[in-house]
């Protein structure tokens, strides 16, 4: 009992440490002591081994300091172009630092600051502050610089036609990607930072005169209410913002590839990027752009859109071909033609379950097996989801646990599942099929059609930033259903696929499909 209450009175006490410590850091501007300055943010960064606090003379006069964290800034950049220029001798009377800074340092990224709060966001990010004898200002350079990975391939999505680079860590790169894609000044971005202790900076980008002002003051709206410690990945931020977040399917696209958000872009859609992760929030989007691939348009429309509706077909398969097997065995056997009733039935007469449960056996197993296979080394995860799947199926059959059809409808239903290019819309239908086979072990066929008219009811009444999940098939809207369930050549898709607005409408001329007859008149 003393010990409970000594815990609750060391935690009450750090809590109040912590506020008062937050208090001083919000509130305090910089003294004009610099013995005091350092005092606090010693304490602040009390146990912090990798702040570096560097006291050195202004032309062996003025007493300064710079602080930065290792391994966040330049060391090199820092001697050459702060410390070194600083401590050199000048000649005549010295009277002013700041002249002999503006002088002395040629740095392009350099911003005064006058509070706590300044330094500790500057230093925090690596930027070095330099703090000066009688001065009520500091300096901040901007001489960050920490290790980050290259540009590379996107990881999650494979690339079959179209740009191999990807979205990496570091926002700044981020955005540089989008800007090499989009040339324009009416690319806009706004920075924003969220999260108590990472500070973490989020850049909300959109098009000007594409996008919907209502859109983007809603969209910046969610994001000033969070209020949260920390944001490590932008799926922190997908689930404080989405519309329904006790609904299975996503309300956001999330992305590594910067064709696909600029392609989004440029269709009126906002675009969230989170600093320390390469995927980046698309909103707001449909049940059909999870339906949509970035090489549906990079290829031939004609192959795009029977892709497209292969797609299509097969989410219908994932969704319902387990169910429909278990409805079919159990209530209505009379729809099977008999001979191969007779084969199904040969082939489970040693097995000792029902349908329903063998069923459930085969779907957990093959969800299990896949998990395994995403989670181990790429070497071996492979071989473990490919390999288990096989041996473990085979050897299922031959125990007489599972029948032969069974393995082949799971089967069936796995390869369906990874036809759908996003991989959160896959996980819904993984998530949905469970529901789906216990309404057919059930209620049989009824059970089934109720599953399904229960999912498409709740597609309707969900929304994405406000917009119908279901558009532009409900409501309906006719001009933009020529690239929903097929894709039509781009000659004939002249207008722009608005989800928020009617303004801007024309994304290119008339006029466009090829003629060879027409030579090169206009």
């Amino acid at each position: 009992m003393l010990f409970r209450k000594n815990r609750k009175r060391f935690h009450k006490k750090e809590q109040l440490r912590t506020q008062e410590s937050q208090a001083i850091d919000q509130q305090t501007l910089l003294s004009s002591e610099l013995d005091e300055n350092l005092q606090v943010l010693r304490s602040m960064y009390q146990d912090c081994f990798d702040v570096v606090f560097r006291t050195f003379l202004i032309g062996g006069q003025t007493k300064a300091a710079l602080v930065y964290i290792e391994g966040l800034s330049n060391n090199a950049e820092i001697d050459d172009q702060v410390i070194a220029p600083l401590m050199s001798e000048t000649e005549g009377d010295f009277c002013n630092p700041y002249e002999l800074l503006e002088e002395k340092l040629h740095i392009s990224k350099m911003r005064e600051i006058k509070t706590l709060t300044d330094c500790i966001e500057n230093i925090s990010v690596g930027h070095p502050v330099l703090l000066i004898q009688q001065e009520v200002f500091g300096l901040a350079f901007g001489l960050a610089k920490w290790e980050k990975r290259a540009i590379g391939e996107p990881q999650a999505e494979s690339v079959v036609r179209g740009p191999r680079e990807g979205f990496v860590e570091t926002l700044g790169i981020n955005t540089a990607l989008l800007r090499r894609k989009i040339k324009s000044p009416a690319l806009k971005m706004k920075p924003m930072t969220i999260g108590r202790y990472t500070s973490t900076n989020i850049v909300i980008a959109y098009m000007e005169g594409l996008a919907d002002q209502t859109l983007i003051k809603e969209v910046e709206n969610r994001l000033q209410r969070i209020e949260i410690d920390s944001v490590l990945e932008s799926g922190y931020i997908e689930e404080l913002i989405e519309d329904n977040p006790y609904s299975p399917f996503p309300q956001l696209i999330n992305t590594e590839r910067p064709d696909v958000a600029a392609a989004n872009l440029l269709e009126g859609r906002v675009v969230i990027l989170v600093d320390g992760t390469p995927f980046v929030l698309i909103a707001p989007i449909s049940f059909f752009s999870l339906l949509q691939s970035p090489e549906d348009y990079y290829q031939r429309y004609l192959v795009s859109s029977a892709i497209r509706l292969l797609r299509l077909v097969f989410m219908g398969f994932s969704l319902t071909l387990p169910s429909l097997y278990v409805a079919v065995l159990t209530y209505h056997q009379e729809m099977v033609p008999t001979s191969l009733l007779i084969s199904v039935a040969s082939s489970r007469e040693a097995v000792p379950f029902p349908a329903l449960v063998e069923a459930l056996m085969m779907e957990v197993t093959f969800e299990a097996l896949r998990e395994a296979g995403v989670r181990l080394p790429k070497q071996v995860g492979a071989a473990v989801s490919i390999v288990g799947a096989l041996v473990i199926g085979q050897a299922a059959v031959q125990a007489g646990l599972v029948s032969a059809p069974m393995v082949i409808v799971v089967a069936i239903t796995g390869v369906a599942s990874f036809m759908v290019p996003h991989y959160t819309q896959g996980i819904a239908l993984r998530m949905l099929r469970f529901p789906m086979i216990l309404l057919a072990g059930s209620l049989g066929l009824l059970g089934v059609m109720l599953g399904v008219i229960t999912i498409v009811v709740h597609l309707c009444t969900l929304r994405s930033f406000g917009i119908p999940y279901l558009t532009p098939i409900a409501p309906m809207k006719g001009n933009e259903v020529k690239d929903t369930l097929i894709r039509a050549p781009w000659w004939m898709m002249n207008t722009r696929p608005h989800l928020t607005g009617e303004f801007n409408l024309y994304r290119q001329s008339s006029g466009q499909k090829p003629d060879p007859n027409k030579g090169g008149e206009q």
